[in-house]
């Protein structure tokens, strides 16, 4: 039985606020369609069968392709860490939020999610536009193994091993700190966390740091003054 979060609805919707979209990031090379096209070709090419996607994070609740079968995966040697600085979707230049991807060491359990059969070009398309939405980003999806109950095998994920400017490296207070204050116009850092804890537990999965991220973000939020967001502090 999943276990009940300290982080709850109600935390969430006080992190909540309204914030504008700031449009693209002027810095960044936008990729094309054609951008898109090859590399879901490549990835066709490189898979020869069904598609395994390894979600670690918001796929697990969002994944926004047709899903086919879905199975428990541990990925060796990678662990999910709050590790991206971003200032825009679930951050502000005023509080930059954080968004998970996967670091060298330890290890890391989420879902084998395949692309359901006959929907393999307008799910690779949506999953590339929305995971990697410039040129700079072009190198945050890898293939990794896995070991799952079909024994060893190879899945796509995103942000594995991210390198660049957007990288950071915070102590656990300070990304509780960032999770609980930074929204943006796709959402809080509370929201993200909220969701991704909660389906993890309802898959019988289990994350130490998270869990005990989304207790500090609860804290924080329910030190807040009463009847106040995050857009008063």
């Amino acid at each position: 039985m999943p276990r009940s979060l300290s982080l709850t609805a109600e935390h969430v919707r006080r992190s909540l606020r309204h914030v504008p979209d700031p449009g693209p990031d002027p810095s960044w090379t936008p990729l094309t369609d054609g951008d898109y096209a090859a590399m879901a070709a490549a990835i066709r090419a490189e898979a020869d069968g069904p598609i395994p996607v390894f979600a670690y994070g918001s796929l697990i609740w969002n994944p926004g392709f047709a899903v086919g079968p879905v199975r428990q995966g541990v990925a060796h040697g990678w662990h999910r860490s709050f590790c991206l600085e971003i200032r825009q979707w679930r951050g502000s230049e005023e509080i930059p939020g954080l968004m998970m991807a996967l670091e060298r060491g330890g290890s890391t359990t989420g879902l084998v999610m395949e692309i359901a059969a006959g929907h393999e070009d307008e799910a690779l398309h949506a999953l590339l536009k929305r995971e990697l939405v410039a040129k700079e980003m072009a190198g945050n999806l890898r293939w990794i193994n896995l070991r799952t109950e079909r024994g060893t095998e190879r899945a796509l994920t995103f942000w594995a091993g991210p390198k660049g400017p957007m990288v950071v490296s915070l102590p656990e207070d300070q990304v509780a700190w960032r999770l609980a204050h930074a929204c943006g116009h796709g959402g809080s850092g509370a929201e993200y966390l909220h969701n991704t804890v909660m389906k993890l537990e309802e898959h019988g999965l289990r994350d130490r740091n998270l869990w005990r991220l989304q207790e500090l973000v609860a804290a924080e939020i329910s030190g807040w003054p009463n009847n106040t967001n995050v857009s008063a502090l």
